[in-house]
């Protein structure tokens, strides 16, 4: 049975091995790429295509480039946008060309949302917001969709090379909204190239697979304007604090959106499955299950960055001599801790708005 994955859904996907697979995609090494970050080093970014080229690119400093897109639908951000960001920053600070594109068009046909509201809310949130998670902003160009006339030249070129069928192979359907949708992304991922040719990098989650199939496929046709095929790199689901295999906005109480009340996060973090054991005194004597603990997995994922620091929690946690309890603890320290710092950056990248650098 063919896997399904639906960028605009909210579907559970509970293979990454057979993802892998489907997909044609390369399980991701971190020996390809110099300091690899906190999500390469423990497993989180997990597959990818042609990052051999991007880590040339680095290696050699030959030019290239990362894009990733903010989808103004919403008030808040969540921890898989965080990971998108720690990425992007991350192929920044190894030479990439950075692009971030407000996807307004596609908001409006997939979302509902109009052109002058995706306008307010990107600029009034979801970019500060980027750059409040560590995007360098002086180093990084931002541009709406509905601004960019190449872009959507580019959109109009691809969607004379795709079929309906390969829409609905893609994504289970062919609605215009989705249609528009996916070209104009095509559009949004080969704008750098339109500069200058050069290998590009696009990191996301995995249910935005289809889009970075569709392009690949696009370009493989599109022959005769010599762009160079994108790169993808793929990062798994923050799981869902009640066990879940994704953190879900449908399931607020085991969400956890940025920002939020830290007093709300504290309650859903006690509320968390663990992997502790049915007593104390069973728990004292076999020790923790940190792979069955989502509250670890919270930490692993998103609020611990010394590796040291992570192992010595797991070697606690595993032997008995930390709790569940006191698990938890810790994760809501480092989640009030975080949380203030990305209040505080938010706040300061608010001012700065106006002298970020867009395309016109």
């Amino acid at each position: 049975m063919t896997v399904l994955v639906d960028p605009w859904g909210s579907m559970l996907i509970e293979d990454y091995e057979r993802l892998l697979k489907e997909f044609g995609l390369e399980p991701f090494s971190q020996s390809l790429f110099p300091q690899p970050n906190r999500i390469m080093r423990r497993g989180v970014v997990f597959a990818g295509q042609d990052l051999g080229i991007i880590a040339d690119c680095i290696k050699k400093k030959k030019p290239f480039y990362a894009l990733s897109g903010i989808m103004p639908s919403g008030e808040k951000l969540h921890l898989g946008n965080k990971m998108v960001v720690e990425n992007l920053r991350y192929f920044q600070d190894h030479g990439a060309e950075t692009y971030i594109l407000v996807a307004d068009l596609e908001s409006a046909a997939a979302r509902g949302v109009s052109i002058e509201e995706a306008r307010k809310r990107a600029l009034d949130f979801h970019i500060p917001a980027y750059i409040a998670l560590g995007l360098d902003p002086k180093k990084t160009t931002f541009y709406f969709q509905s601004e960019n006339m190449d872009v959507i030249q580019v959109a109009f070129e691809a969607s004379k090379k795709i079929t309906l069928n390969e829409f609905r192979a893609a994504y289970g359907s062919a609605d215009p909204g989705k249609i528009m949708s996916s070209v104009t992304q095509i559009g949004d991922m080969l704008y750098p190239q339109l500069k200058k040719r050069m290998p590009g990098v696009i990191p996301v989650g995995i249910d935005q697979a289809p889009h970075l199939r569709l392009a690949r496929d696009y370009i493989r046709r599109a022959k005769d304007k010599k762009y160079v095929l994108i790169s993808s790199m793929y990062h798994k689901f923050t799981p869902a604090l009640n066990g879940d295999f994704k953190m879900s906005k449908s399931k607020p109480e085991s969400c956890i959106e940025l920002p939020e009340d830290l007093e709300s996060v504290k309650r859903k973090i006690l509320k968390a499955k663990t992997g502790g054991r049915k007593t104390l005194e069973e728990h004292r004597r076999l020790g923790g299950i940190p792979e069955e603990d989502m509250v670890f997995e919270l930490l692993k994922q998103h609020l611990i960055e010394d590796d040291a620091e992570l192992m010595h929690i797991y070697k606690e946690y595993t032997s008995g001599k930390m709790t569940s309890g006191e698990l938890k603890q810790l994760a809501i320290h480092k989640m009030d801790h975080f949380m203030t710092a990305f209040t505080k950056n938010l706040t300061k990248a608010r001012k700065h708005v106006k002298q970020l650098h867009f395309v016109q």
